[in-house]
């Protein structure tokens, strides 16, 4: 691993060259975003790159991450309402909303990554995992919360519930991608939901759709 910036100016300098590699990534794929580009759009040297960063591999691990706290960051204002019904269906929602204004292009940004690198390097699909991880966790915390507040039953298993959701929405996510149309993710996520319901208390009084 490069040097980690132990001054402001270093950190915005690795901050800039992490940022450029997301946008080259995004633009060409994992393989095909060079390091010349990439410093060309950071305005950064060969020297700055190398003193950041031990190589490609070294950067595209830093993007990883970068996506990470991107995907997982831009939800984290719904992630704090998931612990009710309603927070859960506005949740699913603004996936779906994310879709329509994409065109259904660009699917999840940390499983594109993953298909593009993570088999070709261990420790960049550990890091993708963790994204994972931490989705998951988040879905879990609120379907906990529920439980704890008796909108889902006591014998409603949240582990089970939040793994198939995120499975559903990744699943859902690739279908539209792949076939330019979010209705695909909504499917996904309705299924989700349906079966998330079947848990509640008041089963009769939740609609999905």
């Amino acid at each position: 691993m490069g040097a980690m910036p132990t001054t402001e100016r270093g950190r915005q300098t690795r901050q800039r060259i992490v940022a450029a590699a997301v946008e080259a990534v995004a633009e060409h794929g994992a393989l095909g975003a060079s390091l010349d580009e990439v410093g060309e759009r950071a305005q950064a040297s060969r020297s700055q790159l190398y003193h950041y960063f031990d190589d490609k591999s070294d950067l595209l691990r830093a993007v990883a991450e970068a996506t990470n706290d991107a995907v997982i960051g831009a939800q984290q204002g719904l992630f704090v309402n998931l612990d009710t019904w309603d927070g859960l269906v506005r949740w699913t929602d603004a996936l779906v909303a994310l879709q329509e204004e994409r065109g259904a292009a660009g699917g999840c940004p940390i499983a594109n990554l993953l298909g593009q690198i993570g088999e070709r390097d261990e420790e960049i699909r550990g890091v993708l995992a963790t994204g994972f991880d931490r989705w998951e966790s988040a879905i879990r915390a609120g379907l906990q919360g529920m439980a704890d507040s008796g909108e889902l039953r006591p014998t409603a298993d949240v582990n089970w519930l939040a793994a198939s959701t995120l499975a559903s929405l990744q699943g859902g996510l690739v279908l539209a991608q792949a076939r330019r149309d979010p209705a695909a993710l909504r499917a996904a996520l309705d299924g989700a939901l349906v079966l998330i319901a079947s848990h509640h208390t008041e089963i009769d009084a939740v609609t999905v759709r």
